[in-house]
């Protein structure tokens, strides 16, 4: 089952990126997850008894004035209603209730999803209590205190978030058709479901900005997740292009297999290598499309020269799986969901025990692990807990000594036995003493 996804909701200044910083436990508002890729960081993975849900931050954008201000926020909240779970309203004490609070908590209201009125900067309980109580005045329910610099009032507040995640995603948990998101600047849905029977009409998405179809292909079902339009630009400022990365995350985070699609003419923009870098964090299959190919001037180096750009700019997910297609002429489009399915296939792929510590065995052979100040390294032991993404646990003496390479080394090994390709791999290194048993 999918993270439920909770949107921090706001008008500026009033502490949204303290808020989701604090939860997430570190400030992430940008940070250099791999080689060649910076991305704004408006999504976070937060546990809170036992319970999981990715948490978005709208915040970051100032309007120069109260018109803009006020369409700041609707298109902030239509994202919120959009794409969220449950909508965490941030407001201020200190400024206490303005207009543009009153017309974004109707448009929450009316949206009938989960809202949790959160007052923010209430350093003092005991002074600012009575002014907490103002905010009853927007009408959707009981506003929560909170400091989100001091980290005071998260307890009270969290279980009334996670109070709204038992009705989540019952419908989805228990589909088991594959799902497929389609993200990226053209979409190719349209061409896929005219080439296809469609098993039902289109089914709008009513907690998300985007359309699930069902379709059928080579005698098997699939959910399309269309996320047309995810990379509109906004009408109100050029920066709220960001929020579109939002709406993405949802998608990925519904998704079994993500195939990216982009535009053959442009290559590879950084919005692409984003989009890769959600689904590669979330372990999530992957297909990179590359389409218009019709229209690229060709010779025999052409497919190996994209390839290559592909693999450089995307270096932290060299697994993924690369077709090129013309959804305008159908150019391969019949080999996709071929692709697909073999994708599907390696995310659900389980290896035995036993070959397992053969392979890394005959690894450890070939290449001693490493050693510092006179430990070694040893592997006892390594096993397979999970699928979707493929997830390995490897025992040690001393998993400080555990370097990455030596985990991507052994990673490489497995591939080269198993492939898995178009999927990540997931490794968690434990400790063992020797003498356990």
């Amino acid at each position: 089952m999918s993270r439920p996804i909770v949107a921090i909701v706001g008008r500026p200044n009033v502490g949204k990126s303290t808020l989701f910083n604090s939860l997430a436990g570190e400030r992430i508002s940008i940070v250099k997850d791999y080689p060649g890729v910076t991305r704004d960081r408006i999504y976070a993975d937060v546990t809170w008894l036992n319970n999981q849900f990715t948490m978005i931050d709208t915040g970051g954008i100032e309007p120069d004035s109260k018109d803009e201000m006020l369409s700041y926020m609707r298109a902030q909240a239509q994202i919120a209603i959009d794409t969220a779970d449950v909508i965490v309203f941030l407001v201020d004490v200190r400024q206490g209730l303005v207009d543009s609070d009153f017309k974004v908590a109707d448009m929450l209201r009316r949206s009938t999803k989960p809202v949790v009125l959160v007052v923010n900067k209430v350093d003092s309980f005991e002074k600012l209590l009575p002014d907490v109580y103002e905010f009853y005045n927007l009408g959707i329910g009981e506003p929560f205190p909170i400091s989100a610099s001091g980290k005071l009032g998260f307890g009270e507040m969290l279980d009334e978030v996670v109070k709204h995640f038992t009705s989540g995603n019952t419908e989805e948990s228990t589909d088991e058709r594959p799902r497929i998101a389609i993200v990226g600047k053209s979409s190719i849905v349209n061409k896929l479901v005219g080439e296809t029977r469609v098993i039902v009409s289109n089914i709008a998405g009513t907690t998300r900005d985007a359309i699930d179809t069902p379709i059928r292909r080579n005698g098997k079902e699939y959910i399309l997740i269309d996320t047309a339009g995810l990379r509109r630009k906004s009408k109100i400022k050029e920066e709220l292009e960001r929020f579109s990365i939002i709406r993405t995350v949802s998608a990925v985070e519904r998704a079994d297999v993500v195939v990216l699609v982009i535009d053959a003419i442009e290559g590879i923009t950084e919005q692409d290598a984003k989009i890769a870098g959600i689904a590669h964090d979330r372990g999530k299959g992957i297909v990179i499309v590359v389409n218009k190919w019709d229209l690229i001037e060709k010779n025999n180096k052409t497919v190996n020269e994209y390839t290559n750009d592909i693999k450089e700019v995307l270096a932290f997910m060299s697994y993924a799986e690369i077709i090129f297609i013309s959804a305008e002429t159908g150019q391969r489009m019949h080999k996709l969901f071929e692709v697909i399915e073999v994708v599907i296939q390696n995310q659900n792929l389980r290896v035995s025990t036993g070959v397992l510590n053969e392979i890394m065995m005959e690894a450890t052979a070939l290449q001693q692990p490493p050693s510092d100040k006179g430990k070694r390294l040893k592997l006892y032991y390594i096993t397979q807990v999970s699928v979707k993404p493929p997830t390995f646990v490897i025992f040690v003496n001393d998993k400080e000594l555990m370097h990455f390479s030596y985990t991507r080394y052994i990673e490489n090994k497995i591939r080269e036995a198993f492939g898995f390709s178009g999927t990540s791999l997931k490794f968690f290194i434990r400790e063992r003493k020797e003498n356990d048993k």
